[in-house]
Formats: structure tokens, C-alpha cells, sequence
């Protein structure tokens, strides 16, 4: 049984991650639109992995990597192609939707994914709030990305596709991570992740002849917001569930989007239309029931 002290270390961490995730979608909007998206991957996780490498290193975390089975690298290699086609499409859903809010709101239907994998290949079963979550996310998501107009062709706004893609390339990701994380460390994961991308936008930069000069806004942008994201929130957030119920710490990561919009506000001067900020809204409703409906359901049951 955790107490008091010990919880409030896990809100206070969890707290910190779900700010340092927000930052994200401001930091990497404003680093995308002052160069390509290829120089934009290559520096950001360039930047990503000497801040992860610095972190690690001394605390040898990479002896993580020698214990693993030949089993456990097939695994870890299929997790690294999933995560970085599901990341390469939530930027570029990044650079084409006007506000990062938006983004923010519709990856909350990452979860609902989830559910539907965890039930079709680790047999999981869900009670009726987690399912009325599932539909409530759903709905959230078509409102938000619903766009007013008498073009059917145009019906949801630009680049929500590539979110839903996104969101549904990460979650098989993360069920495959999920059965196998009693072998592969949670520091293993992140820096496989981040190798990964990096190789990918090495390649890239060479293919495309792409400049390797960008401008200072642009590089301080990428400096923040790697720090902050691959390292930051990442770091916090696997620290957090150390001292809280993953659930718990689900919900705190939900309302992300709430930070991306007053950031948004104040760096990009954009806000989402009021039926965007209510889908928005909806969808945070719908994680929480998924993510603490068990919680909720025992809670009942105890006091009857």
C-alpha cells in the first residue's frame, strides 16, 4: 500500500510529464514551420538522444540490452518500425494542423485502440463505464475533427487521418511493448525508440541532399522542446508509475491537452472553435472513464 508521501511524489512527477508532453506540441509546431520536416526529425532526435545518452550512461542503464533473448530483439525491432512510422505521422499531423491543441485533443484516442488490441490479442475484458469511455472518446474525436462545409470530400479537417493513423500504429506498438516488458526495461524501450527515428532521419537527410544549416529560432525551439519531450516527459512519466497505478497516471497525460491550448494561445495566438474545445473536452471524459473504470466499478461494489 503506497502512502501519502510517496503518492504525492507520483502526482508531482506525473504532473511534471504531462507538462513536459504538452510542450511538445508547442515547441515542435514552431521548429517545423521554420524548416523541413526531414531537418526538423534529424536535430530534434539527434538532440533526443544525447539528452537520453547523458542521462543513462552514468547510471548504466544500457545494461539492459545484454540480458535480452534473441526473441526479445525481434520484438524491440518491430516495436522501433511501429513507433517510428506512428511518430513520423503525429509530426507530420503537426506541421498541417493550424493548432497543436487540436492535435493534442485527437491523440486521446490512442487509448481507445488500446482497448480494442488488449481485448483482441491479451484477452482483456472491459465493464460498462470503460466501454461508455471507449464511445465517449469516439465521439470527442469525430466532433473535433468535424469540419463545417457542404463538401463531403472535406468533411473532417486536414491531417486528422494521419492522427488516427498515428494513434492506431502506436498502440499496436505499445501492446506488443506491454507483452514484453517483464524482459525489456522501460529505459531499453525509450532509447530503441529514439535509435530508431534518429537512423531513419540520418538516412533521410542524405536521400533528400537535405541542408544541414537552420535558422536559431528554429534550433532553440528543437533544443527546448527535445529536452522536454524525448527526455523530460518520458523520464517522469516512466519515474510516476514507480509510485502510482498506470491508470492514474493515464488520466494526468488526458488533459495534456488543456496545456497545449493555453500554450498555443500564447506562442501561436490561435484557439480551437467552441465545438472543438467541447469534442475536446468529451474525449479527456472518455480516457478517464477507460483508465480508471475499474477503479470506479470496485469503488461501488466496496461500498455496497
Amino acid at each position: 500500500m503506497l502512502n501519502k508521501g510517496t503518492r504525492l511524489k507520483g502526482y508531482i512527477l506525473a504532473l511534471i510529464a504531462t507538462l513536459a508532453a504538452s510542450n511538445v506540441y508547442i515547441f515542435s509546431k514552431a521548429a517545423i514551420s521554420e524548416m523541413s520536416l526531414v531537418q526538423f526529425g534529424f536535430y530534434w532526435f539527434a538532440f533526443g538522444l544525447l539528452w537520453n545518452l547523458a542521462y543513462f550512461i552514468p547510471k548504466k542503464k544500457f545494461s539492459g540490452f545484454t540480458s535480452l533473448k534473441k526473441a526479445d530483439y525481434i520484438v524491440l525491432f518491430l516495436i522501433g518500425l511501429l513507433e517510428t512510422a506512428g511518430t513520423v505521422l503525429f509530426f507530420m499531423a503537426i506541421r498541417r494542423i493550424e493548432n497543436p491543441a487540436i492535435v493534442s485533443f485527437l491523440t486521446n484516442i490512442t487509448p481507445v485502440f488500446i482497448v480494442i488490441f488488449g481485448f483482441a490479442f491479451l484477452g482483456e475484458r472491459y465493464n460498462f463505464i470503460e466501454l461508455t469511455g471507449f464511445t465517449l472518446t469516439l465521439a470527442g474525436a469525430f466532433v473535433i475533427s468535424f469540419q463545417k462545409g457542404d463538401d463531403l470530400n472535406r468533411l473532417f479537417i486536414d491531417g486528422s487521418g494521419l492522427i488516427v493513423l498515428s494513434s492506431l500504429v502506436l498502440s499496436v506498438a505499445f501492446i506488443l511493448a506491454k507483452t514484453s516488458i517483464r524482459r525489456v526495461n522501460a529505459s531499453v524501450l525509450s532509447i530503441n525508440r529514439i535509435i530508431f527515428l534518429f537512423l531513419l532521419f540520418i538516412v533521410l537527410m542524405i536521400l533528400q541532399n537535405q541542408e544541414l544549416l537552420i535558422s536559431l529560432k528554429g534550433l532553440y525551439n528543437i533544443l527546448l522542446g527535445s529536452l522536454l519531450g524525448p527526455f523530460l516527459a518520458a523520464i517522469t512519466g516512466y519515474s510516476a508509475i514507480k509510485y502510482l497505478e498506470a491508470s492514474r497516471v493515464a488520466i494526468f497525460q488526458s488533459i495534456k491537452g488543456l496545456f497545449v491550448l493555453i500554450g498555443a494561445l500564447i506562442y501561436f495566438g490561435v484557439f480551437p472553435y467552441s465545438y472543438q474545445l467541447a469534442g475536446g473536452l468529451i474525449t479527456i471524459v472518455g480516457v478517464i472513464l477507460i483508465t480508471a473504470g475499474k477503479r470506479i466499478l470496485a469503488a461501488r461494489v466496496k461500498k455496497q
